[in-house]
């Protein structure tokens, strides 16, 4: 049986290729909703859903990432997108420096967004909290849980009471199906090695208020990959649900000056 099912995966725009990969809970639309168009008119814009996010199933068995990044890789291909700019966020920046080092020939650059190489303490500890809620059914307590990790404390005390009601509702259909083995991949992922080999044009974005993946993780990636240009961005970990114009703007002027 297969491990990676088939991905659902989306496919806009001309020109240039980007390679999007989304972080564990979420999905491509969730991460990249608001980028894709701005994007998609300049470039090739390629995201997948890992297993058990958005319309892609659950996977048969636990996910690694070498076999998780074979597959976002592969179906890039499969659109006819075959060399890329990958982007990126949480999760994703491990499957983006890995297609970095298993596919050279393919990958162009990289944008890492609150990201990491290993999970430290706090991820882990975070990340193992998510698998054990949702192994009890308490998807309510996920909710609230993702909540406090997503966004910065000055967000969330500034949220309306509706809004805020919103992001603690589960909602009928429950979290992600996949979210427990993204978690895992999260908490087991290492990345480290991989980052030395790295010759790309890469620039890696910092959430300084992150309270889920401490910005310390990004400057250790920035520190060990050759070249790699260092940003912040005064948000949360869902940095695009907080500052998107400011998010956009950076990774904007950085594909244009590398020509990606």
């Amino acid at each position: 049986m297969k491990r990676i099912p088939d991905l659902v995966t989306t496919v806009v725009g001309s020109g240039p290729g980007i390679l999007l990969a989304h972080g564990a809970s979420g999905s491509v639309a969730d991460n990249y909703g608001a980028l894709i168009p701005v994007l998609a008119e300049g470039h090739t814009v390629v995201g997948s859903d890992y297993p058990g996010s958005g319309a892609t199933p659950r996977a048969a068995a636990g996910l690694t990432l070498d076999e998780l990044t074979d597959a976002v890789v592969s179906r890039a291909v499969d659109a006819g997108v075959e060399t890329f700019t990958v982007i990126g966020f949480s999760l994703g920046t491990t499957v983006a420096v890995r297609a970095a080092a298993r596919h050279p020939e393919r990958v162009r650059g990289l944008v890492l967004t609150a990201g990491f190489a290993k999970a430290d303490n706090q991820i882990d500890l975070s990340l193992g909290l998510w698998e054990y809620l949702l192994n009890r059914g308490d998807a309510e307590g996920f909710a609230r849980m993702r909540t406090v990790n997503g966004f910065s404390v000055e967000f969330l005390n500034g949220l309306p009471e509706e809004q805020l009601a919103e992001l603690l509702e589960p909602g009928p259909a429950g979290p992600p199906l996949g979210v427990v083995e993204q978690a895992a991949l999260g908490r087991s992922a290492d990345t480290r090695e991989n980052l030395a080999g790295i010759t790309v044009p890469t620039l890696v974005i910092a959430a300084t208020r992150d309270i889920l993946v401490d910005p310390a993780n990004s400057r250790y990636l920035a520190d060990h990959i050759p070249g790699a240009r260092y940003a912040e961005v005064d948000a949360g970990h869902v940095v695009m649900a907080e500052r998107p114009a400011e998010w956009q703007e950076t990774i904007e002027k950085f594909l244009a000056e590398h020509g990606l």
